[in-house]
């Protein structure tokens, strides 16, 4: 009970999930004809197997995140502000999925025997090439990424941040390289995470100031 008691803040997360999880499979689902995005440079963003990695990580990472703030840090502000953000940004994802069904027409014909192949196969078969704007990959791994970097206690390990750093772009690169993504996808989930940063950590720190000055 202590323990339900401490962490009672946290419930948000399991009902949140399971309620996406059942959006993100109806609209998966669903019988309708995507509308192709595509630009240009796309075209010109080779396929690379090996980029499953850190596309794999991704999951790890946003994970790993989310326990961290939830039940580790203290400060329920950034617990809040974090949560808050993937839950607008995947909220929005599941609208924009709805009302404006999407696909991509960009994966290749897979061949070899490698360790890599099988498992970007493996991630061909459970994943559709629908639903893909905007990247919810992207937009939670920069998303995850700014909570880490604002975090104060963080900021004296250069390494640990250098690394999330490195593997966040890892994972953005991944979801092009990998031919899960558009170049659109991405650039809709870094708008999105932009209006979220502003709404949810500018605004705030903008106000504050205001009251300090006056």
């Amino acid at each position: 009970m202590n323990f339900l008691k401490k962490y009672r803040h946290t419930w948000i997360i399991p009902v949140y999930g399971i309620l996406y999880m059942m959006a993100f499979r109806y609209v998966e689902q669903r019988n309708v004809q995507p509308n192709i995005i595509h630009v240009k440079l796309d075209d010109y963003i080779p396929f690379c197997e090996y980029f499953i990695i850190p596309y794999l990580l991704w999951f790890f990472y946003v994970a790993a995140t989310v326990i961290y703030f939830s039940f580790i840090n203290k400060n329920k502000k950034e617990y809040w502000q974090l949560i808050c953000t993937l839950g607008i940004g995947m909220t929005l994802f599941i609208l924009v999925s709805l009302i404006y069904p999407n696909g991509q027409n960009l994966r290749p014909q897979l061949s070899g025997d490698s360790i890599f192949i099988q498992l970007v196969q493996s991630l061909y078969l459970v994943d559709t090439p629908t639903n893909i704007l905007p990247s919810i990959h992207v937009f939670n791994s920069v998303a995850c990424c700014i909570a880490i970097f604002r975090h104060k206690p963080f900021k004296k390990h250069k390494v640990f941040l250098g690394s999330v750093w490195i593997l966040t772009v890892l994972i953005i690169l991944a979801t092009v390289f990998l031919k899960q993504h558009t170049v659109i996808d991405v650039v809709a989930a870094f708008a999105l995470n932009l209006v979220c940063y502003q709404l949810l950590y500018r605004t705030r720190a903008v106000h504050a100031k205001e009251i300090v000055q006056a």
